[in-house]
């Protein structure tokens, strides 16, 4: 499968997402008892332009440096100086951008908010290299280090503020903080430092295959953002709120798996991406693992959103559910599309990869066009949609490089995928039959699922359950 190290970066990388992802879960638990809908509502409608920004600062430097073979100093250097030019144009252009986007909504306020928010991208600029460094080495365990007290910094400053009655400003000092701390935890943590030397060849070569990934990048910004943005110019600032919370919600607890798998697979995979049958084996156990893992998380939870929603948060959250679960099941084709996503990638195939975005978000837009006037609910279910479509064009790429067809993905993924649903159902109509209503109910019904998940896969003899033990004890034994 993966190498000893990269099972090690695995469990370190779980772990650091893990503990800045509960820590923001904890906070944001914390946050909705202080805040209002309004309050992220306002937050949502600066959230694609600083997505942009960030985006542009990047460019795609950092999956340069970490697929690149034969770095040099020089490389890091430019990729560094390269980074920070763009977040000061990045910065410059939202400052300079603000009014209109305040204009836009018709809310003043975004003015200072979006100014202030941006300052993040320059922060943010120095953290590229640095973690980029690191994840080539695979090194999560230094990540943790530097991300785990920063989220914890910026975690409670925002709590204390919103406490305090500076409502959406503890959300802003959140990203402000972290940002700035993360940045100089890893500082701290490298021994790296920048000399005063750029390279016009190596500036081209990185950003050849870069400039790709950040078109990418740009497109899958704003199809990303542009739900809540429309929902905030044709709705209300609290219903936008709602959504954005439910998304919030979504990414925190959802995209642990996913973030963790792919950011070893990726520098892994890199290291025999000249050896196709290797490539092949390990790209399909690792569908294998992901989907076990991912998919009973996934739809255990949508089962038990409700409950959780009435045990652990304020009342006034409550109509985010529906929009939480549609946002959950059309995460379902999301693990394997990044997978294949992951292998374009590391085959250098940036031009695919591009093309790819440009036929996903040209779907989702079709279906967000389709949709928009029958309400969020609708416009969601179009997102389900939408994602079950773009896996097609994602498989088929990915079988031109290493021969790995959708036949034999669905075969991989499909036993995971039909029990974890089954069992899903059962909870849900569980809730319902016997009413429940407290924390010991959900605690009981979700430790139960999981482990009903556990034993019908052995009693069925998933291979995914076999492949998933056997990294766990390649991870004890390295512990």
């Amino acid at each position: 499968m993966l190498s000893k190290k990269s099972i090690i970066g695995f469990f370190w990388n779980f772990l650091e997402q893990l503990s800045r992802r509960g820590i923001s879960v904890f906070v944001t638990l914390l946050l909705a008892y202080f805040l209002t809908p309004e309050d992220y509502g306002l937050v949502a409608m600066i959230s694609l332009f600083l997505a942009l920004g960030s985006a542009l600062m990047e460019s795609g430097f950092k999956q340069a440096i970490i697929r690149k073979v034969d770095l040099t100093n020089l490389d890091i250097n430019t990729a560094f100086y390269a980074n920070f030019i763009f977040a000061i144009l990045a910065y410059s252009v939202l400052f300079v951008s603000a009014p209109y986007v305040a204009s836009f909504y018709g809310e003043e306020r975004l003015i200072l908010l979006l100014r202030v928010a941006s300052i993040s991208i320059i922060f943010n600029a120095f953290q590229v290299v640095p973690s980029a460094i690191f994840t080539k080495e695979i090194d999560f365990k230094t990540l943790l280090k530097a991300n785990v007290p920063a989220t914890m910094l910026s975690g409670l400053s925002a709590v204390i503020l919103a406490y305090v009655g500076l409502g959406v400003w503890s959300l802003i000092s959140q990203t402000l903080i972290s940002s700035l701390f993360i940045s100089i935890f890893l500082w701290v943590k490298t021994s790296w430092r920048p000399s005063l030397t750029f390279d016009k060849v190596s500036f081209i070569e990185m950003y050849t295959y870069g400039y790709k990934l950040f078109l990418s990048s740009i497109l899958d910004t704003i199809y990303k953002n542009i739900f809540v943005m429309l929902i905030a110019k044709m709705f209300t600032v609290s219903l936008a709120g709602l959504y954005f919370f439910a998304d919030r919600i979504k990414e925190l607890i959802i995209s642990q798996l996913i973030t963790s798998i792919q950011s070893v697979t990726f520098p892994a995979l890199s290291s025999i991406q000249n050896e196709p049958e290797r490539l092949k084996i390990a790209f399909q156990k690792i569908i294998q693992v992901m989907t076990f893992v991912f998919y009973p998380v996934l739809l255990i939870f949508v089962a038990l959103s409700e409950l959780i929603f009435k045990v652990v948060l304020p009342e006034q959250w409550l109509p985010a559910v529906p929009y939480l679960q549609l946002m959950c099941l059309s995460c379902l084709a999301i693990p394997i599309i990044s997978v294949n996503l992951n292998i374009i990638k590391i085959k250098g195939k940036t031009d695919w990869y591009l093309y790819l975005e440009i036929i996903k978000k040209t779907t989702g837009f079709l279906t967000l066009y389709f949709t928009y006037e029958y309400g969020v609910l609708a416009i969601l279910v179009g997102q389900i949609c939408s994602q079950i479509l773009n896996y097609y064009p994602s498989v088929y790429l990915s079988n031109k490089l290493i021969d790995y067809n959708l036949f034999q993905q669905v075969r991989d993924f499909l036993p995971s995928l039909l029990l974890s649903t089954i069992i899903a159902l059962n909870v849900w109509y569980l809730q319902i039959y016997l009413n429940l209503s407290s924390a010991l109910d959900l605690i009981v019904i979700g430790i139960f699922s999981l482990f009903l998940y556990i034993i019908l896969s052995y009693i069925f003899k998933f291979k995914s359950l076999r492949l998933t033990l056997d990294m766990i004890k390649k991870l004890k034994s390295n512990s």
